[in-house]
């Protein structure tokens, strides 16, 4: 009976201490969070870098206005090569005859009355930016002849440009050249022959290069009237 007793009062004794062990005092470290998940990669893709030497775009839009402008160009020179190409084609075809009340005609020639110390070695002609006639002779025979027939056709009505280039030599050997270049504007009236004469010929300066000279005479006669001589090969010097 006593032992039963003492039994009983330890484990009264005992009760409050176990439970007090199961109860964490005031003050104590509280367990730790649980760590937050790790955040997901971001799928958002980084900007691209350019790689070294990559043309900038304004580099490129640059180059393409190049191209664009050459191509421009390009096409430009074309249209002028076929309008010169269709201006030939119609001095050709006006040249080669028809009614002259269908246009005008002219007649252009080259006397040459150049002293005896200058030799027309070269001479070259051009109608409205065409090239009419052009030769070239060093040997003398071209300086013997004393008219050129340069041009004789049909032309529209009109004001027209002559354009030519002389080419002389001085007498004696190693002597120098000296190069005669002119433009004359006339009108061509329709239904009438107008006739241009270019005459070299030399002028008075004090320095050789500046002798040789040209000078123009033009003449126009109605369809119907006497027309002059021709001037075929010229009569020699």
């Amino acid at each position: 009976m006593a032992r039963s007793f003492l039994l009983a009062a330890l484990l009264c004794a005992l009760g409050p201490a176990a439970t007090i062990a199961q109860t964490p005092a005031a003050g104590s470290a509280q367990p730790a969070a649980p760590a937050p998940a790790a955040a997901a990669p971001s799928t958002v893709p980084a900007a691209p870098v350019a790689a070294p030497g990559t043309p900038a775009a304004a580099e490129v839009t640059g180059t393409e206005l190049e191209i664009r402008t050459l191509e421009a160009r390009v096409e430009e020179l074309k249209e002028r090569v076929h309008r010169t190409k269709a201006r030939l084609q119609g001095l050709e075809e006006l040249a080669m005859g028809g009614d002259l009340s269908a246009g005008a005609k002219a007649v252009v020639v080259h006397r040459n009355e150049m002293g005896a110390s200058y030799v027309l070695e070269a001479a070259a002609f051009a109608l409205d930016g065409a090239p009419v006639w052009a030769r070239a002779d060093a040997g003398g025979e071209l300086d013997r002849r004393d008219v050129l027939p340069v041009f004789d056709g049909r032309i529209a009505p009109g004001n027209h440009r002559l354009t030519l280039r002389l080419t002389y030599r001085g007498k004696g050997e190693g002597a120098p050249r000296y190069q005669v270049e002119s433009a004359y504007t006339f009108d061509a009236e329709p239904g009438k022959v107008t006739r241009v004469q270019i005459v070299g010929y030399e002028r008075s300066a004090s320095r050789p290069e500046e002798r040789p000279a040209v000078r123009y005479e033009l003449a126009a006669q109605p369809e119907d009237a006497a027309r002059r001589p021709g001037d075929g090969g010229g009569a020699a010097k």
